[in-house]
């Protein structure tokens, strides 16, 4: 496809990556979450490994002039509404051992664009193809836990329900859940105790895409 930030215009391509595309996956990550993010949480080799193993329906990147600019990383699971967990639970602590071949949820493990490509809008484009992969797939939808990089600056007078309505109805803004918000995603919930993450506090906004197709 083409994108264009309005002032810069480049070709990109979605596809699956493959054992090649490690080293630049990694890089992506580390440029992604920078410090106080932990360096730990990014991909190693072997779950990178897993995911073109396991589910390599579920492991996308998108590629501008060449270079792998992000990438989106889902599994399959079966997960009641409501159901509380952290991202280790869900996807085996990005390892998806626990990927279930035919699991209603389509479960987003991942999704990350290096900051200097971020105006083209590669994030919404892989959210885009996600969507579509639930819709081949069958699956009753897409979900995720959302981090909330902005809600340390207002926990002192804000539950992690209370921001993200606030969120929601337009009143504060939140780099990932605003974001996710504009992608067509739906806050359903919060999951405590989601990830080791200082600006969320651990707590991740559970976000949903309803397959309209699904029977």
């Amino acid at each position: 496809m083409i994108v264009s930030d309005g002032s810069r215009t480049a070709e990109a391509l979605i596809r699956r990556y493959a054992r090649e595309d490690f080293r630049a996956l990694i890089e992506v990550q580390a440029e992604s979450f920078p410090p106080p993010y932990p360096s730990e949480l990014w991909w190693n080799e072997a779950q990178l490994e897993a995911h073109v193993t396991r589910f390599p329906a579920g492991a996308l990147c998108v590629v501008v002039d060449g270079i792998i600019a992000g990438s989106m990383t889902a599994l399959r699971r079966t997960l009641a509404d409501g159901d509380g967990h952290s991202w280790a639970d869900a996807t085996d602590e990005g390892y998806i051992r626990n990927h279930e071949p035919d699991g209603d949820t389509l479960y987003v493990v991942d999704l990350c664009v290096r900051p200097a490509y971020r105006s083209l809008g590669l994030g919404k484009w892989l959210i885009q193809s996600m969507h579509e992969t639930a819709v081949h797939l069958g699956c009753r939808r897409l979900l995720s836990g959302g981090r909330m990089p902005g809600y340390h600056k207002h926990a002192d007078r804000l539950t992690p329900e209370q921001y993200l309505a606030e969120v929601t109805a337009g009143r504060l803004r939140d780099p990932v859940v605003s974001f996710l918000i504009r992608c067509g995603r739906m806050p359903v919930g919060i999951a405590r105790g989601y990830l080791d993450d200082d600006e969320s506090l651990g707590n991740a906004a559970l976000m949903e895409w309803r397959n309209p197709f699904f029977l």
